[in-house]
């Protein structure tokens, strides 16, 4: 039976309703928030989840869910409902493993946010349709989607190694690997049709 609404679109509703909860009931906010002490100390597993749900601000929240917008619906498409809310749960806490190893003893570190899942979509969509356009706020010119993913990496690996920012771009990172590995195992050709478009490629000038 198909759903009346798409599941991104049910994914950013939960998302937003999930933060505004948290964002006024404190001890909510610390108990889903992303914390490695307490999950490997605590066994409080769900957080893995739950930070996912949450974010810190209006900003962080819009800049996530407005992504997940574009975004998702072309993975649901691609994939089905089922295997994207799969890709997009499962990326959360795939980029959250190496923060969880990297900081398990360490009491005071908290992360949170939908960046894992949202990047997990993100470069899901750029395997499958590498030449479509993406417009940097910064350059406003469009971008073919496997440079923008090959720049967006290292971008993140180099700030993950800094670590002055308070962000975890470990979770953009490892996130977005997720979703190139996961999308080419449901969909060996995807890896096929990557090489052969991208190969096709000419630079506009």
């Amino acid at each position: 039976m198909e759903l009346p609404l798409p599941l991104t679109y049910v994914v950013i509703g939960v998302t937003v309703l999930a933060s505004l909860y948290a964002w006024n009931n404190a001890s909510v906010l610390q108990g889903w928030m992303m914390n490695p002490y307490s999950i490997d100390k605590r066994r409080e597993y769900w957080r893995f989840i739950t930070s996912g749900f949450i974010h810190n601000d209006y900003a962080h929240l819009f800049f996530n869910m407005f992504t997940l917008y574009f975004f998702g619906r072309i993975v649901e498409r691609q994939l089905g409902g089922v295997l994207f809310l799969i890709l997009y749960l499962a990326g959360i806490v795939a980029s959250d493993v190496p923060t969880y190893l990297k900081h398990r003893n360490s009491p005071h570190y908290n992360s949170l946010g939908a960046s894992g899942g949202v990047s997990a979509v993100v470069f899901s969509s750029i395997l499958f349709d590498p030449l479509n356009p993406l417009y940097l706020i910064i350059i406003p010119i469009p971008i073919p989607g496997f440079i923008f993913g090959g720049l967006y990496m290292f971008y993140s690996y180099y700030q993950a190694n800094r670590s002055g920012d308070n962000i975890n771009h470990d979770a953009h990172l490892y996130g977005a690997l997720f979703g190139v590995v996961f999308s080419i195992l449901v969909q060996p050709g995807a890896l096929v049709s990557f090489v052969q478009q991208v190969s096709s490629y000419r630079l506009p000038f």
